[in-house]
């Protein structure tokens, strides 16, 4: 009790446990085909000069910390309220299917993530897995995407946030609580990452306690306990399971599906932010120990939080519903209070709105976080090194206001069309996130084949990833087709804004690839030799630094192992 971290087991133990995890460093060591000391000594300078400054930021998260980031990090506006528009168009039992879909390709990317997280829990993970694995010009073009992915999604939750709070009182006008909530959310990312990884633990619990809260009560109003009695499947009998349709095509069959592609851009968004945990790894006081159960935990979250959060949804709130459409208010249109209105209960509807503030809240906070290390990871090679400085307290304080300051976007929301524009937004950070995803994956198959050349047994990592390669090259694969065919709706009626809004990321990330390929990596390949491939001088300083994390009390034993 209050004592600091210590190494379990005896020295001998201890040496045993190193020599295991250890197999695979020394057999790449020790192989004709390991990469030359000329290429390694390039590659330390290279996170040296600060792509990856390990000594400054600190490992301040705990292993509860890091669960509960992963459990609670993708419950927010796209949970909430973005399920709304999938519902309306795609139906019931089609938006049920995209999310289970989308959902084993959440499971397929956290399984990779995790692997190679374990491996080498370093700041910016799988953005510095892909110019460690894939090339400098990939890696380059990934960590500008995910950057911009968190920095776009800022300003969608400032303008969420203002959204709630007009559902009580439009006293203050919209821009006025973005702004407060601007600089708010901006001075809490600069307390020490332990502050964070606490304030997260506690908001993300009320998450969680508030969706089971709400699939208990969702299950009563099914089973009757509401005042239009029991509920059933009466609603996918009439107005039906599967929706209008996208309202493009004259066949109903063929409409229908477009309807259900539609949804996919959806599913993408509300899924962002899964792959937090490899994110946060490096700052993670015991990413080995962590890392691997919040990751093993992923499946049951998908379940519980989004497939059967939305099956009760589909139940309860009929596609046809006017408010899932309702244009004059934004926070109306969720589901989540829209199922708890039609079932009629009169406080409930209040409650659950100012959980959704402190979850949005909570969400605004995290995209600042993870916007501000995947930059501080950049700096030094993927851009200028000052974005690696820190504070005392091991804040990348340039990061945390450059990320921020993307969020004055918010205020586009404020005109008339502010719900076009966060439908653009929503667009722009769903298939930045897509982009990531398969970056991720990507990373992961290299490192596989690295594996595999040097004759490395994947059982001697800290964390061997489940149905691997399949599942890797299955949503490589799907995710790549879903990324080219999202924006089909503007080639029905083409026009140009329509094409880049859906477009506009995947063609920023062809430019800051080539574009960095030909300039600044030009004498560098465009795919690094599987030979030349560094996976054990960062894996070496990590299996020195890693310490076991006591539990030091009756309710981390129990929180422990229920999360």
């Amino acid at each position: 009790m209050g004592l600091l971290p210590k190494r379990s087991g005896s020295s001998s133990d201890e040496d045993d446990i190193t020599n295991k995890k250890d197999i695979h460093l020394e057999s790449t060591l020790t192989d004709k085909s390991s990469p030359s000391k000329e290429y390694i000594d390039s590659q330390n300078e290279y996170y040296q000069e600060g792509v990856v400054h390990e000594t400054k930021v600190k490992r301040g998260l705990k292993s509860r910390h890091v669960s509960m980031i992963a459990l609670g990090g993708t419950i927010g506006t796209g949970l909430f309220v973005g399920t709304a528009t999938p519902l309306s168009i795609a139906g019931p039992v089609n938006t049920l299917i995209a999310y289970i879909f989308f959902g084993t390709l959440a499971y397929s990317v956290t399984q990779s993530l995790g692997e190679m997280a374990t491996h080498t829990p370093i700041t910016g993970s799988f953005c510095v897995f892909n110019t460690k694995y894939i090339s400098e010009a990939v890696g380059f073009a990934t960590s500008w995407c995910y950057w911009f992915n968190w920095a776009v999604t800022f300003p969608i939750e400032l303008f969420a946030i203002a959204q709630v709070i007009e559902y009580w009182t439009d006293a203050v006008p919209n821009w006025g609580w973005m702004l407060i909530f601007f600089f708010l959310l901006l001075l809490a990312n600069f307390f020490p990452v332990s502050y964070y990884g606490e304030i997260e633990f506690w908001i993300s619990l009320v998450k969680v306690l508030a969706i089971v809260g709400f699939v208990i009560y969702a299950l009563c109003m099914v089973c009757g306990a509401g005042k239009t009695g029991p509920v059933g499947f009466r609603y996918w009998r009439n107005p039906g399971p599967w929706g209008p349709g996208a309202g493009l095509v004259s066949n109903k069959n063929t409409d229908r599906f477009l309807g259900w592609l539609s949804s996919l851009i959806n599913a993408a968004f509300t899924f962002q932010g899964i792959e937090t945990t490899g994110v946060s790894a490096g700052e993670s006081s015991n990413p080995r120990k962590a890392v691997p159960k919040a990751i093993n935990k992923v499946i049951v979250r998908i379940l519980l939080f989004y497939i059967c959060t939305l099956f009760f949804i589909g139940l309860l709130v009929p596609f046809d519903d006017p408010a899932l459409t309702d244009e004059s208010s934004f926070i109306s249109s969720s589901p989540f209070l829209i199922s708890i209105k039609n079932s009629g209960t009169k406080v409930l509807p209040d409650i659950f709105n100012a959980i959704m503030l402190m979850t949005i809240i909570s969400a605004g906070n995290a995209n600042i976080y993870l916007g501000s290390r995947t930059m501080y990871s950049m700096a030094g090679k993927h851009a200028p090194k000052c974005f690696g400085w820190t504070t005392k307290q091991g804040i990348p304080f340039i990061g945390v206001i450059l990320t921020a300051a993307i969020g004055l976007l918010a205020f586009l929301n404020v005109s008339n069309s502010g719900k076009t524009v966060f439908a653009w937004l929503v667009n722009l950070s769903a298939t930045c996130g897509m982009i990531s995803w398969i970056c991720i994956v990507g990373a992961h198959i290299r490192f596989m084949h690295v594996l595999r050349q040097r004759g490395i047994d994947r059982n001697s990592l800290p964390y061997k990833a489940k149905w691997m390669p399949f599942f890797a090259w299955y949503s490589f694969i799907a995710l790549i087709i879903i990324l080219f065919i999202q924006g089909y709706a503007c080639f029905f009626n083409f026009t140009a804004s329509d094409f880049f809004t859906n477009y506009i990321t995947l063609i920023a990330f062809v430019v800051l690839w080539a574009g960095s390929q030909l300039t600044m990596y030009r004498k560098d390949p465009y795919l690094i030799p599987l030979e030349e491939v560094d996976i054990d001088s960062e894996a070496r300083k990590i299996d020195a630094e890693v310490w076991d994390e006591p539990i030091n009390s009756r309710f981390e034993k129990i929180w422990d192992t229920i999360f």
